[in-house]
C-alpha cells in the first residue's frame, strides 16, 4: 500500500513546487495533460524502476540492474552515483511529471472550482493509470535517504495543497461542502494513488473511465451537491466522456 500524504513543515507557495531539481531523468513537458506517449527513460533507470518493482528497492541490488542493462557495474556508476541516485531520480521523475500535468488541468479549467477539481483529480488518476509502473514506485518512499525524502514529500504536499486550495475555493462558493477540506483531500489523493495497485489495460474499465470514476468519488467525498447521484459533472459531460456506468467488457473482472 502506498504511505499516507505527509505534511509538509511549510506550505509551499502559489507560485511554483519548490525547485528540486536532480539534474538527470527530467520529466520532458506534455504535449497535453491527457496525452501519453511510451516511457522514454534512460536504459539504466527503466531497468532500475523495473527491478525496484520486482523485487523491492532493498531486494535489488547494482548487479542485478547492471545486468540487466548489460553494462558492468563501473559503467553504471558512471551515469549514477549509487542505487540510492536511481530511486531518488526516478520518484522526483514521476513527481515532477504528474505535478505538471495536474497544474497544466487546473490551468484549463480556469477559476471555477468545480472544473479544477475535475481536471486536477482526472490528470492524477490518469497518471497512475499510464504511468503505474512509475507511479507505484511511491511505495518505496520508505527507502530514500533523508534528503531525499525530504525533496520528495515537499513536492508531494504542493500537490496536495494545489487540491485543497481548489477544494477551499470552492467551499466559499458553496461548490463543496466537505467539512474537513484537508482530511477529505488526503482521503481522494490516497484514493487515486491506489489505482497504481489495481490497474490493468486488459481490465474491465479503461483508463478514461476509471479516472471519470474517480472524479465522481472525489466529488461526494468533499461534499459537491448532486455527486450522490451518479450523474457525471458537466465537465465531463460536455466532452461527451460522461458514461459512468460503462465498461468495456460484460462482466467485469477482478485485477489480477
Amino acid at each position: 500500500m502506498s504511505q499516507p500524504y505527509e505534511v509538509a513543515d511549510r506550505r509551499p507557495t502559489r507560485e511554483g513546487p519548490p525547485d528540486t531539481a536532480p539534474g538527470q531523468g527530467e520529466a520532458p513537458p506534455a504535449e497535453h495533460w491527457r496525452t501519453y506517449h511510451p516511457l522514454d527513460l534512460h536504459a539504466i533507470l527503466m531497468r532500475a524502476m523495473e527491478a525496484f518493482n520486482e523485487q523491492g528497492y532493498h531486494g535489488t541490488s547494482v548487479r542485478d540492474i547492471a545486468q540487466r542493462v548489460g553494462v558492468t557495474v563501473p559503467a553504471l556508476y558512471y551515469h549514477y552515483a549509487n542505487k540510492q541516485a536511481l530511486l531518488a531520480t526516478l520518484l522526483e521523475f514521476s513527481i515532477k511529471d504528474v505535478l505538471d500535468r495536474c497544474r497544466a488541468a487546473a490551468g484549463e479549467a480556469g477559476d471555477d472550482p468545480l472544473a479544477r477539481f475535475c481536471g486536477m483529480v482526472e490528470s492524477i488518476v490518469l497518471y497512475m493509470t499510464h504511468r503505474r509502473q512509475l507511479a507505484f514506485l511511491d511505495t518505496e518512499i520508505r527507502s530514500l535517504e533523508p534528503e531525499n525524502r525530504a525533496r520528495y514529500v515537499a513536492l508531494r504536499d504542493y500537490l496536495e495543497h494545489m487540491l485543497l486550495d481548489t477544494v477551499e475555493a470552492g467551499r466559499a462558493q458553496g461548490v463543496f461542502t466537505t467539512p474537513i477540506p484537508a482530511d477529505a483531500v488526503r482521503a481522494v489523493l490516497v484514493m487515486c494513488q491506489g489505482v497504481a495497485n489495481w490497474f490493468r489495460e486488459d481490465g474491465p474499465l479503461s483508463a478514461e473511465e476509471v479516472a471519470e470514476r474517480h472524479v465522481l468519488l472525489g466529488l461526494c467525498t468533499v461534499g459537491h451537491p448532486g455527486a450522490l447521484d451518479g450523474a457525471a459533472p458537466p465537465q465531463l459531460r460536455d466532452t461527451g466522456r460522461g458514461r459512468v456506468g460503462s465498461s468495456r467488457g460484460p462482466t467485469p473482472r477482478s485485477p489480477r
